[in-house]
């Protein structure tokens, strides 16, 4: 489990290894989101590209 919380990124996906655990946060310093539309026009085009999955 990572003991690290980042204040700035809030997240609510417990399946994400850099979920904080604790609290609805990432553990990451910065992410990355990405678009998997040409034209990203509504949040749903988005995604965060620093997921990965726990195990």
């Amino acid at each position: 489990m990572n003991q690290n919380i980042n204040s700035s990124i809030g997240c609510t996906v417990h399946e994400c290894k850099y979920h904080a655990k604790t609290v609805e946060k990432c553990s990451l310093n910065e992410i990355k989101v990405v678009k998997h539309e040409d034209n990203a026009t509504t949040k749903e085009c988005t995604d965060c590209g620093s997921f990965e999955r726990e195990h």
